[in-house]
């Protein structure tokens, strides 16, 4: 009996063994199970046919949409029924001159029907439409569960959110679509946004695209929504996870009539952005707008859902401020002319703009550097990105001279000793990791409790300071918060062409 009892229990402990081999990885790959279509027939055509034929009339439809310029990083796109937003989807995947040119395509969404506090990743099969089966890059989702306490697989997350099943058929209508990673947040709370974002930073590269799906406000009259949509869309452009969410919560704050959400997945929409939030060289350009009024038959105008594509690019080489040298001789033989003007007779000229050329009349803060025997004269600057750079030169230089309160005023005797150098800033981004910082490439900018200061690029490489260093300095002896003060702090970068006599 004690015989057949151990044979009985080798054959199961053999059979066990044989189910594990069979089962690879957090779910197994030998036991897949495909998410099938949950809206196929109801938001887009069900049939093979009817569905390719409306994606190349939606192609096609989108044709007087222009290009852009710039790898895509990031899309968003609408995911309401393609009757009303297809032509805006169709325009945002237009877009993207060669789908092969990545190696994984991300797709981040926001439950519309449950609330697990993280983010769910379909990881146990590929998902099913009319048009066949769309790779999901399993091992890659398997891994993010295993190694992120802020992913899981949920199935009731997946099983009926049409948000990113809509957004396959456009994918699979191109040719040789890489695998995709499905991800619903299932949580409205910024700091798992956030969390998700850092999980997926390394993979936030040229060699993968993230498509974020959402529709923007719901449900207000017709002008109401055009107004909202218009604020968000702008929040959403400006890369800064903090304007966006004051949008978005001011929008509620209004009590517009009817309006249920300024935009459904703005936790989806958050995490892109905290994901390029420390990225100076990318660029948020909008594609095209609609909302469910502009349809010729079904547009109802008294209860409206906006639509946007919005691209996130790597700035096209036309789009980074550039000085020649010629401009930069101009800029700092105007600030020298103004520097004597303001010291020897104590007035300046008024400037004309049309004695510039067009570069010394593009917007951009800049920081003025007086010297005198190497030793520092005076410093002052404005990030004002808003006023000609001409005008910020000449003020910048008067206000060195006179008005940084660490020093006297110049004199009329210093004139012939004076160094200029002119620092031309790129505009703020706000960081929420500091690796991203190059010492001697980027400014710093820290602010907190009503206080702020600054540190140019160059500083970091005149004291040889590592990123902390550079950091405690900044918010030690600039913002008066403590050598540690810049930890809890607003930290931005921007970066300087800068150039002397």
């Amino acid at each position: 009996m004690k015989s057949i009892s151990s044979l009985i229990i080798r054959l199961l402990s053999l059979s066990y063994l044989c189910i594990m081999s069979s089962t690879p990885g957090l779910f197994g790959q030998g036991n897949l199970e495909n998410r099938l279509p949950a809206v196929a027939g109801q938001f887009y055509p069900g049939q093979y046919n009817s569905l390719k034929r409306k994606l190349d009339l939606l192609h096609q439809s989108s044709e007087k949409i222009v290009n852009q310029k710039g790898h895509i990083r990031a899309l968003l796109v609408p995911h309401a029924g393609y009757e009303y937003s297809g032509e805006v989807a169709a325009a945002g995947y237009r877009q993207i001159e060669n789908i092969s040119d990545y190696k994984n395509i991300f797709i981040l969404a926001s439950s519309h029907h449950v609330s697990t506090g993280n983010a769910s990743i379909y990881a146990k099969g590929h998902y099913e439409t009319p048009l066949g089966t769309a790779k999901v890059n399993i091992d890659l989702a398997q891994e993010l569960i295993a190694k992120h306490d802020v992913f899981s697989y949920a199935p009731t997350a997946h099983s009926q959110e049409h948000s990113i099943e809509v957004q396959i058929p456009f994918l699979q209508n191109m040719s040789n679509t890489p695998p995709i990673i499905p991800i619903v947040i299932c949580s409205q709370v910024p700091s798992v946004c956030e969390d998700v974002a850092l999980a997926l930073k390394p993979y936030f590269t040229d060699k993968n695209l993230f498509i974020v799906s959402a529709d923007f406000s719901h449900f207000p009259k017709y002008e109401d929504a055009v107004e909202i949509d218009q604020q968000t869309a702008a929040a959403f452009c400006s890369g800064s996870p903090d304007e966006f969410m004051r949008v978005i919560r001011g929008n509620s704050e209004k009590k517009i009539k009817n309006l249920a959400t300024s935009m459904c997945a703005w936790p989806a929409a958050l995490t892109i952005l905290y994901l390029s939030s420390a990225y100076s060289d990318l660029s948020y350009n909008s594609i095209l707008y609609k909302n469910s009024g502009d349809h010729p038959f079904y547009g109802n105008k008294d209860r409206v859902v906006g639509y946007h594509a919005i691209t996130l690019r790597n700035k096209d080489n036309q789009e980074v401020f550039i000085l020649t040298e010629d401009d930069k001789k101009s800029l700092l033989a105007f600030a020298r002319k103004t520097l004597k003007e303001r010291v020897h007779i104590e007035k300046v000229a008024k400037i004309r703009l049309s004695d510039f050329n067009k570069n010394l009349r593009q917007k951009a803060g800049a920081f003025v550097t007086l010297k005198s025997n190497s030793y520092l004269r005076g410093c002052i600057g404005s990030f004002d990105s808003k006023t000609e750079l001409i005008k910020v030169v000449q003020s910048m230089t008067i206000a060195a001279a006179t008005s940084d309160h660490r020093f006297l005023p110049v004199r009329s005797s210093e004139i012939d000793e004076i160094h200029i150098e002119i620092s031309v800033l790129t505009p703020m981004i706000r960081i929420y990791d500091i690796s991203v910082i190059e010492p001697g490439k980027h400014g710093v900018y820290i602010r907190k409790n009503g206080k702020s200061g600054t540190f140019l690029p160059q500083v970091a490489t005149e004291f040889g300071w590592s990123t902390e260093e550079f950091l405690g300095h900044c918010a030690k002896d600039k913002v008066g918060i403590g050598w540690e003060g810049w930890r809890d702090a607003e930290i931005y970068i921007y970066e300087a062409i800068v150039f002397s006599e």
